[in-house]
């Protein structure tokens, strides 16, 4: 066995990124890893994150986690997607759903030309019409892939959840307690660093317990106590581009069905979020303070409940952007500790498992060498500036002339590598996806259609059909997807059937 092995961890913080990194490292390492979460029943999370992203089911599976008992417990339900209201224009909306657009390709041409060339002649219907998820979702329909029809819709549907995101802190913290991990309660004051090399040799509690470790992982929110207020690592503000600061999250009563779908809402200086789950529905508001005031901004929000508010709308702060390294020396910052990304496109817990993920592949010996810690900074910090000029792009993109706010977002230069994209996807609908940036193909697809950046042509193979032959392949297509539609269960029927929490 090498001398040189890690042996213990301390993280910094509970909530959902705390947990997860403490149920992760619990399942995959085991008992050979001492592993103790500190935490303060005084500091309180931001607990907003409720809506995921399909790669969660990933994570999950890893723990060994059941699906149904995870959403029974987190009070859970399932999403096909997003629904975008008012963003493009007052009166429009359309899906950002999970999975493919449309059926199989056709040789080395996606889908989504044909549908262009027949879109831009007058002949098509709009791309939700062709996209298998949201027909789904716009119908509250959703069941589980079915493992024997690989050529069917039903055979692949892609979807994520909602769910109580403290519900699931605290299942995650059931789950790596049993497996060893400790929590410590307590309120860190201080901070002790190596006076040799400045890496993290403890931290200090309130009540002057010291708590030593050899690896460190800050999960302490917008603070970074240790990443930014202990190792100063820096900020990257981009509230040039994404300049919402303020946001009020509330819940409120559960009313009328259940929709397998978050709901995004444009606003006159920001947006709405709703996020149904079996017990309640989470609300927020996230507003640039420039052009609302806080009491304009809650008063919006609490306009537009489904039902009855069940607490007082509670206000978060936040900037933009993203720390300049997320690993330096002994430590590695997870979560809020991060940077903020506002919730538009449910990125806040997935960042989380993917840092998790790379901790473990570049998981340190005592060593901690610098190409490890320079290549994971590399990687993440990659992903952080493609999912930003994937959320710039739906405030770059609006026709929206009601307001200053819109015009501004309309009027500002974005960043180089998103405005490649845009001009690449106007000249013959072409997006590709780097590396292993998020958001896929059919996403930048669906959103930039859905916000009206249409493409002046399509790929020239299409026209080795002519119009009959592409007309029977869309409609053909639309067929296929609207009777897999209609054989499947309500949303209702299946929370009902299989993961329905025993208080709702």
């Amino acid at each position: 066995m090498r001398d040189g092995r890690i042996d213990k961890v301390v993280i910094v913080g509970g909530g959902t990124a705390g947990w997860m990194c403490a149920a992760a490292l619990s399942r995959l390492f085991g008992p050979r890893l001492d592993i103790r979460l500190v935490e303060s029943d005084e500091i309180g999370i931001v607990g907003v994150g409720e809506a995921t992203i399909p790669p969660l089911r990933l994570f999950n599976a890893l723990l060994g986690i059941d699906e149904d008992e995870f959403l029974r417990e987190t009070q859970g339900t399932i999403k096909l997607g997003i629904e975008f209201v008012d963003w493009t224009r007052p009166g429009h909306r359309y899906h950002h759903a999970f999975g493919p657009i449309g059926g199989r390709d056709l040789g080395q041409v996606p889908f989504h030309h044909y549908w262009l060339r027949a879109r831009l002649g007058g002949r098509a219907d709009v791309l939700d019409e062709y996209v298998f998820n949201s027909l789904a979702a716009r119908a509250n329909k959703f069941m589980r892939s079915v493992a024997d029809m690989p050529n069917s819709p039903l055979g692949n549907i892609a979807h994520a959840f909602h769910f109580d995101a403290s519900l699931y802190a605290r299942y995650l913290r059931r789950f790596a307690e049993a497996r060893g991990a400790r929590r410590i309660e307590g309120r860190i004051v201080d901070t002790v660093l190596r006076g040799e090399d400045g890496f993290i040799e403890a931290v200090v509690l309130a009540d002057g317990r010291r708590v030593d470790g050899e690896l460190f992982i800050d999960c302490s929110g917008f603070r970074g106590l240790l990443i930014e207020q202990a190792l100063h690592t820096g900020h990257e503000d981009w509230s040039h581009w994404l300049p919402n600061d303020r946001a009020f999250a509330v819940p409120c009563a559960s009313s009328g069905r259940l929709t397998p779908y978050t709901r995004s809402t444009a606003r006159s200086a920001g947006w709405q979020w709703r996020i149904p789950l079996q017990h309640r529905i989470g609300n927020g508001h996230v507003y640039c303070s420039d052009f609302v005031s806080d009491d304009e901004a809650a008063a919006t929000l609490l306009a537009n409940l489904d039902g009855e508010a069940l607490a007082d709308p509670r206000p978060l702060r936040f900037t933009g952007g993203m720390r300049r390294r997320f690993w330096e020396r002994n430590c590695v910052a997870l979560g809020l500790a991060c940077g903020f990304m506002e919730p538009l496109e449910s990125t806040s817990i997935h960042f989380i498992q993917q840092g998790i993920s790379k901790l473990v592949t570049f998981f340190p010996d005592r060593g901690f060498e610098q190409a490890d810690i320079d290549e994971y900074n590399r990687q993440v910090q990659f992903e952080y500036i493609r999912a930003r000029d994937f959320i710039v792009l739906h405030y770059k993109a609006n026709a929206r002339d009601d307001s200053p706010y819109w015009r501004r977002c309309r009027e500002m230069a974005v960043p180089d590598t998103l405005a490649a994209k845009i001009e690449l996807f106007r000249s013959h609908g072409r997006v590709f996806r780097e590396h292993e940036e998020l958001f896929t193909e059919s996403s930048w697809i669906q959103v930039l259609i859905g916000q009206d950046v249409m493409p002046r042509s399509w790929h020239p193979m299409v026209d080795l059909l002519d119009d009959a032959e592409v007309l029977r392949l869309l409609d053909g297509t639309q067929r296929v997807l609207r009777r897999s539609v209609e054989v499947m269960p309500t949303h209702e029927e299946t929370i009902a059937k299989h993961f329905a929490a025993a208080n709702t």
